[in-house]
């Protein structure tokens, strides 16, 4: 059932790929499709990462298990995200996409204003009202509120023995409707793809091939090395087992643009087809899916050198470890949405000086640059799910034998 499904997102791919181009514009005929999959994706994915979530952190059991926990999943995600807007700065040096580019800057719709600094984001975080963060689809905040009201539970104990079963159920219940979502994704992947190659022809491609083929590059290159070998050395998990695990989830990534919106299938195809157990898989993937962005990173570092390509810059030394780190605390902050990317990318720039119009360049192919980047997104969070499952194994032997 599982390989039959994929088999069918397959052919959904390349058949709205051959709509699209026959079609033009009209594709976005079928673009009701892809908004019907979204619409059942967003009503599944709070209530899904709220429960998940409470149960992942409640059945560690062990608050010195969980801090352990969080720790080493964001110390991987900053490393993985500062190995992949490296590969975007050094793939985008060698390809050099921007230079020779001669193109009609307009002005920008993006405010930089709308960027908010680190501290205002970790604030931020911290709900003042957790039932109106659920209602609006805060996912820090949820994941914020989430995560207390586990370790509220695991502190109690057994006087929350009936929450914690609520959630167990509740948490269960959102896995058999997601199952049944996850049965339309074929028409969803058809619906979404088609508008995009419709809308964007060659003629809007082509001045701008050079960006897409190093995005692609980078990405392909820190998914197959990196992951690779984390997934290897620290998961101890074949690589090619992985990459067909998660399968499924990236292709959905990759129609969605949304690693928060793919997030029930990265759970599924984590659980079922990597087989990492629910307390792992429940608390580092809603984690991953909001501070996890290594092709966003892969996406700010492409997309800063062809800006200062095009308008002529020679950056720095200073300026390149600038837009490293800025990149990657940028990053953290991003929201895991369709577009937040390109709002993030102001804030790159504005570090190290270049222009803000320059955004407007890429505006244009930058849903298809989104496909990039999101794909790379979830295949990262899984990777950290079997990673961090390998380590919570060791660290209960380790437990079970000093007891």
């Amino acid at each position: 059932m599982k390989g039959n499904l994929l088999k069918q997102m397959l052919i959904a791919f390349i058949l709205a790929i051959i709509v699209g181009l026959l079609l033009g514009p009209q594709a976005e005929y079928v673009q009701p499709l892809g908004d019907l999959f979204i619409r059942l994706i967003k009503f599944i994915m709070i209530p899904l990462i709220f429960s998940t979530l409470v149960v992942g952190v409640a059945s560690t059991g062990n608050i010195n298990v969980l801090g352990k926990l969080g720790g080493k999943t964001i110390l991987y995600f900053l490393c993985t995200t500062l190995f992949a807007v490296t590969i975007g700065i050094v793939i985008a040096l060698i390809i050099s996409p921007g230079t020779g580019v001669s193109m009609n800057v307009g002005e920008t719709t993006v405010d930089p204003n709308e960027t908010e600094g680190i501290l205002a984001t970790l604030l931020a975080i911290i709900p003042t009202n957790p039932i109106g963060s659920l209602v609006e689809g805060n996912i820090l905040q949820i994941i914020f509120f989430a995560i207390f009201v586990g370790i509220g539970i695991t502190i109690v104990g057994e006087k929350a023995v009936q929450v914690k079963q609520f959630f167990d159920g509740f948490a269960e219940v959102m896995y058999a409707i997601t199952n049944l979502v996850i049965k339309v994704a074929p028409i969803g992947i058809f619906g979404l793809i088609a508008p995009v190659v419709g809308t964007n022809g060659a003629s809007v491609l082509l001045p701008l091939i050079k960006v897409l083929i190093a995005m692609a590059l980078a990405c392909l290159i820190h998914v197959i090395i990196t992951y690779s070998l984390a997934v290897s050395k620290l998961g101890k998990m074949n690589p090619i087992e992985f990459f067909k695990g998660i399968s499924p989830a990236a292709l959905v990534a990759f129609s969605t643009s949304s690693s928060s919106g793919t997030l029930p299938v990265t759970i599924k195809n984590v659980e079922e087809n990597l087989k990492v157990p629910k307390r792992v898989s429940s608390f580092v993937l809603p984690l991953g899916a909001t501070i996890n962005m290594d092709g966003t990173a892969i996406y700010h570092g492409v997309a800063v050198l062809f800006i200062a390509q095009v308008y002529g810059f020679d950056l720095t030394i200073i300026q390149y470890l600038t837009v490293v780190f800025t990149a990657v605390l940028a990053s953290i902050g991003s929201a895991g949405v369709p577009g937040a990317g390109m709002i993030i990318l102001t804030m790159v720039l504005a570090s190290v000086n270049l222009p803000l119009e320059g955004i407007a360049l890429i505006a244009g192919i930058d849903r298809i640059l989104d496909m990039f980047r999101t794909s790379t997104n979830v295949i990262g969070d899984a990777s950290a799910a079997v990673i961090l499952s390998k380590s919570d194994r060791l660290e209960n032997e380790r437990l079970r034998e000093t007891a």
